[in-house]
């Protein structure tokens, strides 16, 4: 079984749903980036994730929700426009911060779980990771998984220990 196969069972899809949405993205020039959990898997030993996160440059963002309102569910909150299909159990989570809007000129091509993506530099996803823990709204469940995602960095590149603040350098006791 190959890595694309092994994710599509693990979050149920009946249609490939990562892909789609990647040519949907490509086949109309709509800059983006992968942010979050899945973009670790590009750096990284992997880990499943049931959330695809990404960066769309704002001026594409109206493109691809008129592209996407036929196909998914599309939910609207805060900082995210979120969108599910009835064909499977992943969570595309569109990142609408503005801050992150910079990641996607510094992305590349990177492969993950056998899909071919605009990945964030491995130094805008700590940021992004370290910004996320911070956040105090977010579930205490999510900052766990953010503060693991950002160990993992840190274990296979200690070079970037110094890009993150001292408090949470001091929460995960990275010796070194």
């Amino acid at each position: 079984m190959d890595q694309k196969s092994f994710l599509n069972d693990v979050i149920n899809g009946k249609k490939d749903i990562i892909q789609e949405i990647i040519d949907l993205l490509n086949d109309n020039h709509i800059e983006y980036c992968v942010i979050g959990g899945l973009a670790v898997n590009a750096y990284v030993e992997p880990v499943v994730s049931l959330d695809l996160d990404i960066v769309v440059i704002i001026d594409g963002m109206d493109k691809l929700i008129e592209l996407t309102k036929d196909k998914f569910t599309i939910g609207k909150f805060a900082h995210s426009i979120n969108l599910e299909s009835e064909d499977s159990d992943i969570r595309i989570q569109i990142q609408t911060d503005e801050r992150y809007q910079d990641f996607i000129k510094r992305a590349s091509i990177k492969d993950i779980m056998g899909y071919q993506m605009s990945v964030a530099s491995l130094e805008d996803i700590i940021a992004g990771k370290v910004r996320a823990f911070s956040d105090e709204q977010r579930r205490g469940s999510k900052r766990q998984k953010d503060l693991a995602d950002i160990m993992r960095i840190i274990e296979s590149f200690p070079e970037l220990k110094s890009k993150l603040p001292e408090p949470i350098i001091e929460r995960i006791n990275i010796n070194g």
